[in-house]
Formats: C-alpha cells, sequence, structure tokens
C-alpha cells in the first residue's frame, strides 16, 4: 500500500481487495471486500481478517494517524503499539462500533 501520490479517486469509491473474499463488515454492516492479511500480529489482527472490510480498515487508518498524533506516539514503541491495538479494537468492536445506517462518510475536499 503505497503512501505516495494521494488517494487515487473520490474516498466513497468501495475499496478493494487481491484475493476477492468478501465479509460481513462489522463497522460498515454489509458484505464488502475484506483485507488480504492480517493487518495485526494476534488474535486482534485474526478477528479485524475475519471482521472488517477493506474500506473499514481504511477509516481506522485515518483514525490511527490521528491517534499517533494526538499521544504523540511512535508506532515501533511497545506502548504506541499496545494504545493503537486497545484503540483498535474498539474502534471495531466496542460499544457503538458500528456507524448508523444512514452514515455518509464525509468526501474528500
Amino acid at each position: 500500500m503505497s503512501m505516495c501520490g494521494g488517494p487515487t479517486g473520490p474516498s466513497n469509491q468501495p475499496v478493494t481487495n487481491k484475493s476477492g473474499r468478501t465479509v460481513q463488515c462489522v463497522k460498515l454492516q454489509k458484505e464488502l471486500p475484506g483485507l488480504d492479511a492480517a493487518p495485526w500480529p494476534g488474535e486482534i489482527g485474526q478477528r479485524v481478517y475475519e471482521n472488517v472490510s477493506a474500506q473499514a480498515w481504511k477509516l481506522w487508518e485515518d483514525r490511527q494517524k490521528m491517534i499517533l498524533n494526538e499521544y504523540r506516539l511512535m508506532p515501533w514503541q511497545k506502548e504506541g503499539q499496545e494504545l493503537i491495538r486497545k484503540h483498535m479494537e474498539d474502534f471495531f468492536f466496542g460499544e457503538g462500533s458500528a456507524l448508523p445506517p444512514d452514515f455518509v462518510p464525509p468526501q474528500a475536499k
């Protein structure tokens, strides 16, 4: 996943994967393309792989950047990883983690 050159196309385009597998996304509450591999080590990574769409993972990546900046964390430090893991679990599986059915993602400026 290259970060160079910015996102391609509008952000409301469905995010796809290479494998063609789909998941019932816990975040977006619908059947969508899943991730091609577990994005995180251990049990949480496996849960995300099985229950989170590539599109929802993209939403999480934006949130994660915000968290790293807010707490001035370095992703390679153990405490940074632990905090991110906790936030990730909340984001996808915590109480109120599912987006309301009428949620419309903000349009890219």
